[in-house]
Order: C-alpha cells, then sequence, then structure tokens
C-alpha cells in the first residue's frame, strides 16, 4: 500500500478550517479548466479514487477553457458546501477572486498542476523546469545541429514559461557555438493542439518549411505539430511533448515524436486529494510530506511539492507498459517494425 504523502507542523496562510467531528462528510471539489484534453480523466480517476477512500464525496465543474466560467464555477462549488478545493487554473491571473473567495469561507485551495499567484493556495505539481529541460535533451540528442522551432504553451499558463525556461538552459550552449537557431516560437492559445497546428503551419509557410526540429511543449501541442509537418511530408523529424498520452505515446512508437515526458497522473491526483482532505480536516497548520517553501519567479511564496517526471523515448517505451499506464496493443497500433516492446 502507498504510504500516504502526508505528515506533520507547515502552515498554510490564510485559511482557517474548521475542526470536524469524526462523522462529517467531507466533499472536496475540483475546478477542471479543458475538461477535454486526454491527460484529465486519469487525474480525476486518480482523484476519485483516493477521495472514496478518504471516504470524501468528490464534486466537479469543468470551466472548458473559459477563466470567467471557471471564476463561477469556484462560485457553485463553494455554494455546494465543500470543505476543501483543488482548482486546475485555466487563467493563474484572473483565479485571484476564487482564492479570496474560499479564504473568506475557511476552504483551503490545492493549486493542481498549474501555479495559483497566492499564497494561501497549495501548490502541487511536477518539476516543470526540468520538464522543459528534459523535452530540449531529447530533442538536442537526436538533432544536435539545425533549425528550431519552439512551440510554447498557453500564454495564461505559468507553466508554459516554465517550460520554456528549462528547454532554454539546455538548448543555450548549442545556440551560443552556433550549432542550432531557433527560427521561430509561438505560444499556443488553450493548449489547444488546433492552435498548436495553425502556428506550426504558419511557421513553416513563413520558413519556406526550413525546420529541422521542433521543441513542443506538451502532446496535444505535439500532436498538432505533428499534423502539420505530415501535410508537408516532414513526419519524423524531432518533436517532444509531455503528458504520456496514448495518442503521444503511440507516436514514439511510430517514430513521429522523439519524447513524451510523462507525469503519471495517477501520482498527482492521488496526492492532491490527500492533501485536500489533510487541509480540510487541520486548523490550518499542518507539514505535507516532500513539501518545501518555494519562491516563485515573481516572488511569490508558498508552500509546494513538486513530483519527478520520466521522459519516456523509443529506448525506453516498456516502461509506460510495465506501470500499466497504457497497454503494448494501444502503443504499438500502426508500428510495423518498432522499438521494444513493438518489435
Amino acid at each position: 500500500m502507498k504510504k500516504s504523502v502526508l505528515a506533520a507542523a507547515v502552515s498554510v496562510a490564510g485559511f482557517a478550517a474548521p475542526a470536524f467531528a469524526e462523522n462529517h462528510d467531507l466533499t472536496v471539489g475540483v475546478s477542471w479548466s479543458n475538461f477535454q484534453e486526454e491527460r484529465w480523466k486519469t487525474d480525476e480517476a486518480a482523484i476519485k479514487a483516493a477521495l472514496e477512500a478518504a471516504g470524501a464525496t468528490y464534486v466537479s465543474a469543468d470551466a472548458q477553457s473559459s477563466s470567467a466560467k471557471q471564476l463561477s464555477d469556484v462560485e457553485s462549488l463553494i455554494a455546494q458546501g465543500v470543505d476543501a478545493l483543488i482548482i486546475l487554473a485555466q487563467d493563474s491571473a484572473a483565479i485571484g477572486p476564487a482564492v479570496d473567495a474560499a479564504a473568506n469561507e475557511g476552504i483551503p485551495v490545492v493549486g493542481y498542476d498549474r501555479l495559483i499567484e497566492d499564497n494561501r493556495a497549495f501548490y502541487l505539481t511536477f518539476d516543470n523546469v526540468e520538464v522543459g529541460r528534459m523535452q530540449a535533451r531529447a530533442v538536442l540528442e537526436a538533432q544536435p545541429k539545425g533549425r528550431y522551432v519552439m512551440i510554447k504553451g498557453s500564454p495564461t499558463d505559468p507553466n508554459a514559461d516554465f517550460l520554456r525556461g528549462g528547454q532554454q538552459e539546455v538548448l543555450q550552449p548549442a545556440i551560443d557555438a552556433g550549432d542550432i537557431t531557433i527560427v521561430d516560437e509561438a505560444y499556443t492559445d488553450g493548449w489547444l493542439p488546433a492552435n498548436a497546428q495553425r502556428n506550426m503551419e504558419q511557421i513553416l509557410t513563413a520558413n519556406d518549411n526550413g525546420v529541422d526540429a521542433v521543441v513542443a511543449s506538451n502532446d496535444g501541442t505535439a500532436g498538432g505539430v505533428v499534423a502539420a509537418l505530415t501535410a508537408q511530408g516532414m513526419e519524423g523529424l524531432p518533436v517532444s511533448g509531455q503528458d504520456g498520452d496514448h495518442a503521444a505515446l503511440n507516436r514514439v512508437a511510430l517514430g513521429t515524436q522523439t519524447v513524451s515526458v510523462w507525469k503519471d497522473a495517477r501520482d498527482l491526483g492521488t496526492a492532491a486529494a490527500e492533501i485536500a482532505v489533510a487541509l480540510a480536516k487541520s486548523d490550518g497548520n499542518l507539514a505535507i510530506e516532500g513539501s518545501q517553501e518555494w519562491t516563485s519567479p515573481a516572488g511569490t511564496t508558498l508552500n509546494a511539492r513538486f513530483l519527478e517526471p520520466i521522459p519516456v523515448t523509443k529506448d525506453n517505451l516498456s516502461t509506460v507498459v510495465d506501470a500499466g499506464w497504457i497497454t503494448k496493443e494501444a502503443l504499438c497500433q500502426g508500428v510495423t517494425d518498432g522499438p521494444a516492446p513493438c518489435n
């Protein structure tokens, strides 16, 4: 049985959750930013399972990529009487009033996967700067010289810039040596694959298809990039991603994507549920195992926990099959002569 993520003695500022009787049934509300992404289905299943194990109830709302709807969603969840909130912020700058509303009701907030720039929210995510480094390392190994394109995440998501910073750390020496040139880069509104595809199409047109590698910041944007490349007969160029989406892992096996940095959403979802329940039961003073005091680039100091990601390439594809993340059949669909375990 997995050890609980909880221990005891760091304060989560701004919240003073009431003490609950042993027979009080806890309800945890989850505000999703854009539940249509494949990734979040796995997170939700893990959150639900952990809450059920803790005897807590799950309720949720999907903002459908609208920061305005997310604010009204959180208001609705609070009105339903939730004891804690897990928020996947659509827009880190716009989510502030939701945190204020929760704090006014003594409801603790877990900022899920994406930074909420507020010291009253516990920040739970993977090390996204390291994810960016892993993406760039894999692409650089596959294509040590040439013309690079950077397809970034949503401009309203701080993770986009954390990833981009990690990518730049790895690429800068090669840039300084004149081995690679970044010919263009673009943010992807809403992390939507269609927007990434449109951006990549425009970049290919502007550069007469003079592109040798693409550092894309997640698997959705990678899918858009691969579609744009395929339309030009350029599939097989090095392309990065993250999240371990099944379609992306299949692309790694097929050779149209170089790496998907796998962030096991089952671990993140489980941790979020356990932390939310613990904060709801606490008096606002609690230590979370593996947490640290962390200062954001904007200077906000908050409590955070960072989980470790794993880069998945053709050389270690068996990792995700062995972990039960994806079946061999799904991984190897359409693969005739690929890497293990597809050969």
